[in-house]
C-alpha cells in the first residue's frame, strides 16, 4: 500500500510541501494589511501566540493521524475503527475541491500580471475592473495554471510534490528576500517599517484578536485534511512534533517576511502617509503596477515580474495541496490511478470554478449572487466571496474542532502520543503535556466558538465580537 501510494524521501521534502500548502496568496496580501489594521507588531505577537498555542497542536495531530492510517482523511478515520467520523475527512475533501474552485480563479489573476507585466503593460492595474471581466482571458489563464498544477501531483509524492516543493519553496523565499533588498531603498520605507513593526496597543479589542486566531488558522492549512493526506506520506522515522514546528515556523517566516517586502513599496506610494490605499486584491492588482512602472521601464519590468511570479509560485504551492486531497480520496477510497484521478478531478474542480470565473462582473447574477454580512454591513456578494465564507471560514474551523474532539476524546490522546512517540528525537516533555491539553480543552472551545461566531456573523449578520 505505502509503495504503491508513493511518500516523502526526506524530512526537508515533507516540510517544504507542508509548509507550502500553508504558505499562499493570503500570506502576500492578507497577512500584512490586517497587521496594519490591527495594531501593527501587538497583532505580530498575537498571531504567533495563536499559530504555536493552537494551531501547532491540531497540525500534530493531523499529521500523526495521516501517518497512522497510511490513508485519505475519508479511509484514515475509517481505518481507525471510527467510520462514523469519517464525515469529517468528507467535509475536508469537499472543502478543497471548493477553496481550489474558486482559488485557481485568482491563480489566473496572478498569472495573468505576470504576464502583462513581462510585456511592460503597467496600466494593467488601472484596467483591474475590466481585467477580471474577460473571462475568456481569465478562464485560459486559470486552465494553463490548473495544467501546472495537475502535472506537478499527477507525478506523485516524491517525483512530483516534494520535487516541486523543493524548488518552488526557497525560491519563493529567495524572490522575497530580494524584493525586500529593494524595497527598503525606496523613499519612505522606514516609515513602511514602522507602520508595520512599532506596537500601538490602542488598536488591540476583540475583532483583532478575532482576526489574528482566524489567520493563524487559515493561513496554516488546517481543518480540511491538507496535513492528514501529507502526513500519510510520512516515514515512520520521521519527528512528527520537530516537523510540526517547522513547518508552523516557515509559515509564519513567509507571512513577516510578505510585510517587510508590501509596507516600503506602500510608504513610497503614499509618501510617507500611509493613509488612502486599500489593502487586499485592490493594493496587489490595481495600485502596485503603477508603483512599479515609477521605477521605469527596464526596473520596472523586472521588479513587477517578479512580484507577480512570486504570488504565482505562492499560489501553486497551494493548489497542489488542496488538488492532492480529493486526488488522494479517489486513489485511496475508489482505487483509480493517480494519473486518471488527478486530470479527472482538475477538470471536474476548474469547471465548479466556472461560475467564481464569471461572478466578478461578466453575469450579473452570479456577481451579485447572495446576500451577507461583509464589513460590518448586509449586501450583495459574489459566488465566489459566498464559496469562500462556506468552505474556507466555516468548513476549516469546523473541521479543526471536530479533529480535536475526536483525537481527545474518540481516538483518545494515548493513541496520540503512541504515534508521536515514534520517530522522536527527544525534547521536552512539557510539549507532549501541552499537546493534550490544547487538544482536550483549548483547541475544541476556541475552533468552536470561531465557527459559531463566523456562522453567525457571515450568514444571519448578528456581530458577537467588535
Amino acid at each position: 500500500m505505502a509503495t504503491d501510494r508513493g511518500h516523502f524521501n526526506t524530512r526537508i521534502g515533507f516540510i517544504l510541501a507542508a509548509a507550502g500548502s500553508a504558505v499562499g496568496l493570503g500570506n502576500i496580501w492578507k497577512f500584512p494589511f490586517e497587521v496594519g489594521e490591527g495594531g501593527g507588531a501587538a497583532f505580530v505577537v498575537i498571531y504567533l501566540a495563536f499559530c504555536f498555542l493552537l494551531c501547532f497542536p491540531v497540525m500534530v495531530s493531523e499529521i500523526a493521524i495521516g501517518r497512522k492510517t497510511n490513508l485519505n482523511p475519508v479511509g484514515a478515520f475509517k481505518k481507525l475503527g471510527h467510520k462514523n467520523w469519517a464525515i469529517i475527512g468528507f467535509m475536508g475533501v469537499l472543502a478543497g475541491v471548493l477553496i481550489l474552485s474558486f482559488y485557481n480563479v485568482v491563480a489566473g489573476w496572478a498569472f495573468g500580471y505576470f504576464l502583462e507585466m513581462i510585456q511592460g503593460n503597467f496600466g494593467i492595474g488601472e484596467e483591474f475592473g475590466s481585467f477580471i471581466t474577460d473571462w475568456q482571458k481569465i478562464g485560459l489563464y486559470g486552465l494553463v495554471f490548473m495544467a501546472i498544477t495537475a502535472f506537478i501531483v499527477s507525478r506523485g509524492i516524491h517525483d512530483g510534490i516534494e520535487r516541486a516543493a523543493t524548488i518552488l519553496m526557497p525560491t519563493l523565499f529567495l524572490m522575497i528576500v530580494g524584493l525586500i533588498i529593494y524595497a527598503m531603498t525606496l523613499d519612505g520605507a522606514g516609515v513602511g517599517i514602522e507602520y508595520y513593526l512599532v506596537p500601538d496597543f490602542s488598536e488591540i479589542n476583540g475583532e483583532v484578536i478575532y482576526s489574528a486566531l482566524g489567520q493563524a488558522f487559515f493561513s496554516l492549512s488546517l481543518g480540511m485534511g491538507a496535513l492528514i493526506t501529507y502526513g500519510s506520506y510520512v516515514s515512520k522515522k520521521q519527528d512528527i512534533v520537530k516537523s510540526a514546528a517547522l513547518i508552523t515556523l516557515t509559515d509564519v517566516s513567509i507571512a513577516f517576511l510578505a510585510g517587510l517586502m508590501i509596507f516600503p513599496f506602500v510608504a513610497y506610494l503614499t509618501q510617507g502617509t500611509m493613509e488612502g490605499v486599500d489593502g487586499g486584491a485592490g493594493l496587489i492588482f490595481a495600485t502596485l503596477p503603477g508603483v512599479f512602472a515609477s521605477f521605469g521601464p527596464t526596473l520596472g519590468v523586472v521588479v513587477g515580474a517578479l512580484f507577480f511570479l512570486l504570488l504565482c509560485f505562492a499560489a501553486l504551492t497551494s493548489t497542489v495541496s488542496l488538488l492532492e486531497v480529493p486526488v488522494s480520496y479517489l486513489v485511496d477510497e475508489k482505487k483509480i490511478k493517480r494519473p486518471v484521478a488527478v486530470w479527472g478531478m482538475a477538470a471536474l474542480i476548474f469547471i465548479i470554478g466556472i461560475p467564481s470565473l464569471l461572478g466578478n462582473g461578466s453575469v450579473d447574477s452570479l456577481t451579485q449572487f447572495v446576500q451577507m454580512n461583509k464589513n460590518a454591513e448586509w449586501q450583495y456578494v459574489t459566488f465566489m466571496d459566498f464559496v469562500e465564507a462556506i468552505a474556507s471560514d466555516t468548513f476549516l474551523p469546523l473541521g479543526g474542532a471536530l479533529i480535536s474532539i475526536f483525537v481527545a476524546y474518540v481516538w483518545k490522546k494515548n493513541n496520540l502520543n503512541a504515534e508521536i512517540a515514534i520517530g522522536r528525537e527527544g525534547g521536552w516533555k512539557w510539549v507532549s503535556k501541552y499537546i493534550d491539553f490544547a487538544i482536550t480543552f483549548f483547541c475544541p472551545v476556541v475552533l468552536g466558538l470561531i465557527t459559531v461566531v463566523t456562522i453567525l456573523d457571515r450568514f444571519f449578520g448578528v456581530v458577537i465580537i467588535s
